[in-house]
């Protein structure tokens, strides 16, 4: 059972259970390129090169065969699983049934763990793949796709340097394109008169005090992006922005539940969630890192 139960127990007539303030499963997730039901430990994006076309300079030539460059990045799954157990007499001592909160709770921390994972694939080296089956560490493009602190929180030019870098790739205008950042960030953003002015952004993109998007970026908030990362001595926060296609999220299995009763346990009630996944960076050329210094 929860060790933390003892604090649940009825000491006035109550009929449901209060969550903690917490990140309610994963944010990230629908912004990544997402494969499911993954066989084996290890999945791979495959990636095709840009070729070049050849002029024809003569009449009746030969046919050119030009080699496409193929290249893979690979995925390694690994397994989590979380659980917790229900006594007999804790179900007796609260008046409410905790099955279902359990559930929640086991189920938003698997989320959670998704977010971090995506996260951390943001700059991690990737494992690459060459024709010949070699593999080698892909580290992140940090000279090219990372734009400096600068003792500035996220600012009008951060954002429109983050869009250039991305368009100068020639990424697909057409994909979706995210923003990553954090509270901080947004309450910076809300003093950016190009974003709360209509006469700069005909879309409202303030609702309900939250800023949705702007300059084509669908932002997300996010509490878990990594501080300090670049330099220890600085308080600058690594927010990203990106397509949809430059992470790869493999999932093996998907989130499953359980509730089951245990004999070895006095036949207590264990609420149980699993899961199977990993993900990559599949492309350094479609994701900015753009670091905020928050003491800015």
């Amino acid at each position: 059972m929860s060790t933390q139960v003892n604090v649940a127990h009825v000491q006035q007539y109550r009929d449901n259970f209060i969550h903690l303030v917490q990140q309610e499963g994963s944010r990230l997730r629908g912004s990544v390129r997402s494969r499911t039901d993954v066989q084996g430990k290890h999945d791979h994006f495959d990636r095709i090169g840009q070729t070049t076309a050849q002029q024809i300079v003569s009449r009746h030539a030969d046919t050119p065969l030009i080699s496409t460059p193929h290249s893979r990045r690979r995925v390694s799954l690994n397994d989590y699983n979380w659980a917790d157990l229900i006594d007999k007499a804790d179900e007796i001592r609260m008046l409410g049934n905790p099955q279902s909160d359990y559930l929640k709770a086991g189920v938003w921390a698997m989320g959670r763990q998704i977010d971090d994972i995506l996260i951390s694939a943001y700059t991690a080296n990737a494992v690459a793949i060459d024709s010949s089956d070699a593999t080698s560490n892909v580290a992140f493009d940090s000279t090219n796709q990372q734009i400096a602190g600068g003792s500035t929180d996220l600012t009008l030019a951060k954002i429109i340097q983050a869009a250039e870098k991305l368009n100068a790739q020639d990424v697909d205008p057409d994909e979706e394109k995210f923003f990553v950042v954090g509270s901080a960030q947004v309450a910076a953003m809300l003093g950016i008169t190009s974003i709360t002015s209509a006469d700069f952004n005909s879309v409202k993109t303030l609702v309900e005090g939250k800023v949705a998007s702007f300059m084509g970026f669908k932002f997300i908030r996010s509490e878990r992006l990594p501080l300090n990362r670049v330099n220890a001595s600085s308080n600058e926060r690594s927010c990203f922005a990106y397509v949809k296609s430059a992470i790869g999220l493999s999932v093996g299995m998907d989130i499953e539940t359980r509730v089951s009763e245990r004999e070895d346990k006095n036949y207590s009630t264990q609420v149980y969630a699993q899961m199977s996944f990993g993900a990559t960076r599949i492309e350094e050329e479609k994701i900015v890192e753009i670091l905020c210094d928050e003491d800015a």
